[in-house]
């Protein structure tokens, strides 16, 4: 938590999802800290030790977002971690997430209001 407010880091390589995600997020009462790769995510996720993450599951590479999950466990993180998807449903029926040490997953677009309602769930 910085300055009263709950700290969401976003890693995604698009610069548009990246500006929706700041106007609704800083909209609604957080600070919204980016990061464009995993690798200038696990800096960040250093610097700013956020309360929440929110990663793209393709960048880079086809599993860099699972990647980056992995080495945050090295690190020991204990804040939620969601993923955000384009593959579709496909996913999250057959993944188990939970296994990848998420929290859950969120398919692109990713709906404003079930964004706030978690977020307001899991940062309490």
């Amino acid at each position: 938590m910085e300055d009263g407010k709950h700290v969401i880091l976003v890693v995604d390589d698009d610069p548009d999802i990246l500006f929706t995600m700041r106007v609704v997020l800083e909209e609604n009462g957080y600070k919204m800290v980016e990061a464009k790769s995993c690798e200038e995510g696990i800096d960040v996720y250093k610097e700013t030790g956020p309360d929440l993450l929110i990663v793209d599951l393709m960048m880079e590479e086809v599993d860099a977002g699972t990647n980056f999950v992995k080495e945050l466990r090295l690190l020991g993180n204990n804040a939620p971690i969601y993923m955000l998807s384009s593959v579709g449903d496909d996913f999250s029926i057959s993944t188990d997430y939970s296994e990848l040490g998420l929290s859950g997953v969120f398919q692109k677009p990713i709906d404003n209001n079930v964004l706030l309602t978690i977020l307001k769930t899991k940062l309490k």
